[in-house]
């Protein structure tokens, strides 16, 4: 090899280095950390999938619509952060993967505020409470449109409504909550949260409230 050019030389060494490093970052490490994330993180890293009598019906990191077939909020669920993640499609009424994103709109936008104040209606006849009651988390949606967490003070307002629907105490409905409120990630980060797709599965598995 000593007596090839030295131009061809170099370029040779750089094939060397460039199949190397393509054999060590495109294989090796992905492969050893796919391998460490199912060891270490299986649920984390297949997507935190949430299965209810082994059929996977959804994921505690995305959000669900809980609607008729009109898009109508169905009273006996707790319902999500309203979500601009949808296709514009008269079946699709948010909460779509394939669409995250968010409003784009200001605080001071005047279409965002008469989206609120639409909401605040809405929100006040469904679940029968004053506006002053309800928190900003549900009149607005997440940046991705996918968060699946209400703040405490949102499951609250709703749990009468949900209670009333199922023919359940409100206690019962309450304690559910309160069981399914996650605090701050290690203690400082973040808010307080509920989970509304696992609430959701737990009220659906309490006795006599299967499907």
């Amino acid at each position: 090899m000593d007596r090839l050019p030295s131009l061809l030389r170099q370029h040779i060494a750089a094939l060397r280095l460039l199949l190397a490093f393509t054999v060590l970052c495109g294989l090796v490490y992905p492969v050893a950390l796919w391998g460490v994330a199912q060891v270490a993180f299986k649920n984390q890293a297949n997507g935190s999938l949430v299965s209810v009598n082994g059929k996977v019906v959804g994921s505690s990191l995305l959000c669900q619509e809980f609607v008729d077939a009109r898009g109508n909020p169905l009273p006996q669920y707790f319902q999500p952060r309203p979500s601009n993640a949808t296709s514009g499609a008269k079946t699709d009424y948010g909460c779509d993967a394939g669409y995250s994103g968010a409003s784009n709109l200001g605080p001071d936008n005047s279409a965002l505020l008469r989206t609120v104040k639409a909401r605040q209606r809405q929100i006040a006849a469904f679940d029968h409470v004053p506006v002053a009651q309800i928190p900003p988390d549900a009149v607005t949606s997440s940046a991705s449109g996918l968060d699946p967490d209400i703040s405490p003070q949102n499951a609250d307002i709703q749990v009468a409504r949900v209670a009333a629907a199922r023919h359940l105490p409100t206690a019962t409905v309450r304690a559910l909550v309160g069981k399914y409120t996650q605090g701050r990630s290690l203690g400082f980060l973040g808010e307080p949260r509920v989970d509304v797709v696992t609430l959701n599965i737990a009220l659906d598995e309490l006795p006599g409230q299967g499907k």
